[in-house]
């Protein structure tokens, strides 16, 4: 997904969707972020751990900035950016009078992302600030923060831990650890998985189901299951 980021990151973007509402058009990136809530119900953010380009690009950064981040108050960034974003397209879409077309391809060129040199542009500024995030403040900076997708896939979460839908999960046995804390040392969203380990609880809105504390547990305390909440 890195690789094909140049190609597919209009299907991301935050104000192509502008663009679209604002003409009433349903364009690929409304159709990928609505993708990504109704798939987050059963996938929680999954998307972020195993898909994710943006993320992707950061963990390329771990070779020069591994430091953890510790998100805490930083972390509700995303959502003073997410809320007006979402406010913004709404009145778009009201402006346009509705939905009036269906266009997956909208802006892109036959389904390609670049198509000129202010794509080609475009595309840099954007690396480069999700890079540079990650490079100044440490581990997936940018997806604890700027991140306009993340709160789609923690909403579709929330709703499915109200309902307790059957979904993709990290469950832990603290009788099996040793607290090593080797599955913290791994995390590439810098969370303290031991202590989540501890409390039995490995429920966390930042976490993006990566499964890197499962595979890196010498005592296999921590499986990725597929299941209800116990």
């Amino acid at each position: 997904m890195f690789f094909l980021f140049p190609i597919t990151y209009y299907y991301f973007s935050p104000y192509l969707i502008i663009m679209g509402a604002s003409e009433g058009v349903i364009s690929g990136s409304l159709i990928t972020f609505t993708a990504m809530l109704i798939g987050s119900l059963f996938l929680g953010r999954l998307f972020c751990g195993w898909i994710c380009p943006a993320g992707a690009t950061q963990e390329l950064c771990f070779k020069l900035n591994n430091k953890d981040f510790k998100g805490g108050k930083r972390n509700w960034i995303k959502y003073f950016i997410w809320v007006p974003w979402i406010a913004v397209i709404t009145v778009m879409f009201v402006q346009a009078g509705g939905i009036t077309a269906f266009d997956p391809f909208y802006q892109t060129y036959y389904g390609i992302s670049i198509q000129d040199i202010q794509s080609i542009v475009l595309f840099f500024v954007i690396t480069g600030l999700i890079a540079g995030i990650a490079l100044a403040a440490g581990k997936r900076a940018s997806c604890h923060t700027i991140c306009w997708m993340a709160p789609f896939m923690i909403i579709g979460r929330k709703i499915r831990n109200a309902i307790n839908l059957p979904a993709l999960q990290l469950v832990a046995d603290k009788n099996e650890c040793t607290n090593c804390k080797t599955c913290s040392r791994n995390c590439p969203m810098s969370l303290d998985v031991n202590s989540m380990v501890q409390k039995e609880a490995m429920e966390n809105s930042e976490c993006i189901l990566c499964a890197n504390c499962a595979d890196n547990c010498p005592e296999n305390a921590i499986k990725l299951t597929f299941g209800t909440k116990k």
